[in-house]
């Protein structure tokens, strides 16, 4: 019986080792200049990297990104009044289109 404990021990403590990562360092981000970028950095960048922007699929239109800029509002809580949410529609639409 001890033998199995061992082995269970061994195991818990090889995943919690397994869990133990160091991320790579962020770099830096600098979107293109337009109206509305500052408050794209300022809005985005408070829960995420703005790489996550740059790397979205590119050429959906407005209709897109007033969708997933919902989703941040809606589902994930971000705290963007009404009137920065539209600039920051136009600008991501303008931007990656």
């Amino acid at each position: 019986m001890r033998w199995v404990a061992a082995i269970l021990l061994g195991a818990m403590a090889t995943a919690l080792a397994a869990q133990a990562y160091t991320l790579p360092d962020e770099k830096p981000v600098t979107l293109p200049r337009g109206a509305g970028v500052e408050l794209v950095e300022a809005h985005c960048s408070a829960c995420h990297s703005l790489d996550y922007l740059t790397t979205q699929p590119r050429g959906k239109g407005e209709a897109f990104w007033a969708h997933n800029v919902a989703k941040m509002i809606d589902t994930h809580g971000a705290e963007i009044p009404e009137e920065d949410a539209k600039v920051i529609v136009a600008y991501l639409g303008r931007t990656f289109g």
